[in-house]
């Protein structure tokens, strides 16, 4: 089923989406720098745990910058889908890493609250101010796209928690400098490394899910084959597989059996009024059916193949 769209509009976007996550890396790589020299002057794991997390977010800006561009490519014989799962590989090795990240900062977290330190705050309170700035204006040019596209939001995520992180640094800073409770530092590591699992992890679910061909939550198949049996033509739906290639489009094919041994045409305008029942009601775009009359076949909605 043909969709039509503004090409213009479409490649401006993807130009500004591009153009967001460089000025993103940059940022952050300036960042991270800081933060790891400030961390070491001054003591603060909580400092370097967001330096590290900082890292994390400039290795998983660098993916979504390679996948987003990789996603623009022109399918060919040896590729016939293109690039376009390249988003959602980005988005599952960001999750990954998000919760690989948080765990190490959990064990890193024990060991200093076994042992606490004295810590220069004036520089811990400096360099996390700065990282909130820099971080709180990549969350602003990634936002928008962020609601659309999982690769933009696992780069959207990265982002939001390490600038939350920096906002924990800073009142650790605080308390460190005016009350000397230095082992503040090593529960806002945790705080932060929990929060960075729980964000984390959802992601990670979700992106799996679309690797793995599973069937979208959204999609009832059980009420589609109920829909298509509906039609007098049909006498049944069967071999069914529903996936997702990307956040763009959702795949639908199944074996019909027609209850006459129908022409082409005719089975040209049948197949006219499924694709636009499932486009309409389902949000399916792609959808591959084969017809069948008086085969002898398994007759099960779903078959494994």
């Amino acid at each position: 089923m043909a969709h039509n769209k503004s090409h213009n509009h479409t490649h401006d976007h993807n130009d500004l989406k591009g153009r967001n996550l460089l000025i993103s890396i940059l940022l952050n790589i300036v960042i991270t720098v800081a933060q790891v020299i400030g961390g070491l002057l001054s003591g603060s794991l909580a400092l370097l745990s967001d330096a590290l997390h900082n890292f994390s977010d400039v290795v998983s800006l660098v993916i979504s910058y390679i996948a987003e561009k990789l996603s623009k490519r022109k399918a060919s014989i040896h590729k016939t889908f293109g690039y376009k799962r390249a988003e959602i590989l980005a988005a599952f090795i960001n999750a990954s890493t998000l919760i690989i990240v948080a765990i190490l900062l959990i064990i890193e977290a024990i060991k200093r609250f076994q042992n606490p330190q004295e810590i220069e705050s004036n520089l811990v309170i400096w360099l996390a101010f700065i990282a909130i700035l820099g971080n709180g204006f990549s969350v602003l040019l990634l936002k928008k796209d962020s609601k659309s596209n999982m690769n933009m939001r696992s780069a959207y995520l990265h982002l939001i928690t390490d600038m939350m992180a920096s906002v924990a640094v800073l009142i650790g800073g605080l308390l460190m400098k005016f009350y000397q409770l230095f082992w503040v530092d090593s529960v806002l590591t945790f705080a932060i490394a929990v929060y960075l699992i729980w964000m984390g992890f959802d992601l990670l679910k979700e992106s799996t899910k679309v690797l793995m061909l599973f069937t979208p939550d959204t999609i009832p198949i059980d009420e589609i084959v109920k829909e298509i049996n509906a039609f007098a033509e049909i006498k049944n739906v069967h071999h069914i597989h529903v996936w997702q290639l990307n956040e763009d489009e959702t795949h639908f094919e199944a074996h019909i059996d027609f209850e006459k041994d129908i022409t082409l045409t005719a089975f040209d305008v049948i197949l006219s009024k499924i694709e636009r029942l499932l486009f309409t009601k389902f949000q399916i775009n792609h959808i591959n059916i084969q017809p069948e009359f008086g085969k002898d076949d398994t007759k099960d909605v779903i078959v494994q193949d």
